[in-house]
């Protein structure tokens, strides 16, 4: 694990933003900046967090643990789906195929739980007892198992917007999807969760629900953005949940539900400026992240070939390969504050 106050130390030096004019097309999202070429995108995950849709700041080395995560599961789940993914030329970076999005997040649920406008929960305690299109019997509690996992689509809003929860049958009127490919969708997304659930229950982990997006790349559907990673998915602790949920507590968790909760204890729920996060907010946060990293242990590749074991001293602009600093960072173009980020010990 990384000592608190390198976590600490890091605050300052976190890396916001990447402005690359001579790499393509940039368009930045909430948390990626990505250069849009004609064939590839260069995907930069930056230490920037989003919650209710919103960017709110920085954790440190959140950028990198994502693409770790991300990168392993794309691999464990190559079996079910292909990915976009070509090469991971820098811990924070990814090379990736340019597909056509599908326009719908295909969202998994196996618990009655979430704290967003269009989480399960809030729909249900309003009174609610069909959520996209799936009954839900009566009686139910917060964060309970549901009786089947089960499918609830979303909208891909555009970046500052709002994702809508809704059935199938409106995205088939939207056109947002057919009903042929949306049964596929369904299908692979259903394998992928229950891969999440068989590997987190392995690991004294409870994988509560996540959220796939795709896009097509020569007729073919491709697994897209990230998989099973904190920020798109709810991770619990097995072995005590139980207990609190007899008692009605909270569940302990490792994903970015810890933000969420705060921002809501502060009156956010996504209207309005949202509050400024705490230095010990961004700590606890990025602890929270690498440990999700660390449950997977040696299986995520760590102290492997499969990892880059970088020294947390060595600038991030160093460890890119020439070849690549060449082709696609030139020197000329970094950020000035890259001299000052350094890489997940």
């Amino acid at each position: 694990m990384v000592a608190r106050d390198i976590l600490q130390q890091q605050l300052p030096h976190t890396l916001v933003e990447t402005n690359y004019e001579d790499q393509g097309e940039l368009y930045r999202g909430k948390v990626r900046d990505n250069y849009i070429k004609e064939e590839t995108i260069t995907m930069v995950t930056t230490d920037r967090i989003s919650a209710f849709d919103r960017v709110l700041g920085t954790v440190p080395f959140k950028g990198q643990a994502l693409v770790e995560m991300a990168d392993w599961w794309f691999g464990e789940t190559a079996d079910i789906v292909a990915n976009h993914v070509l090469r991971r030329p820098h811990p924070n970076v990814w090379t990736v195929r340019r597909c056509d999005p599908i326009q719908v997040e295909m969202v998994v649920r196996g618990y009655l739980t979430g704290i967003t406008p269009t989480s399960i929960w809030t729909a249900y305690e309003k009174g609610d007892r069909n959520f996209c299109g799936n009954e839900l019997p009566d009686g139910m509690r917060k964060h309970e198992k549901l009786p089947e996992p089960i499918i609830t689509p979303s909208t891909k809003a555009a970046q500052g917007d709002h994702d809508e929860s809704v059935a199938p049958e409106e995205l088939f009127r939207r056109g947002a999807v057919d009903p042929g490919l949306y049964q596929e969708l369904a299908k692979i997304s259903m394998k992928l969760y229950r891969r999440g659930v068989k590997r987190a229950a392995e690991h004294g982990m409870i994988f509560v629900d996540t959220k796939y997006e795709f896009g097509i790349s020569s007729g073919k559907i491709m697994l897209m953005d990230e998989v099973n990673t904190p920020d798109s998915s709810r991770y619990w602790m097995a072995d005590d949940y139980e207990k609190r949920f007899e008692k009605g507590e909270e569940p302990r968790k490792f994903d970015k539900e810890y933000v969420r909760t705060w921002l809501a204890e502060q009156g956010f729920r996504g209207k309005g400026k949202p509050p400024v996060l705490t230095d010990d907010l961004r700590v606890e946060a990025a602890a929270r992240y690498i440990e999700d990293l660390h449950w997977r242990g040696d299986a995520a590749g760590i102290g492997t070939g499969r990892r880059r074991n970088l020294p947390s001293s060595q600038p991030v602009y160093l460890v890119l390969d020439d070849s690549y600093l060449k082709q696609t960072f030139p020197v000329a173009s970094l950020p000035q504050n890259f001299d000052q980020i350094v890489c997940l010990p």
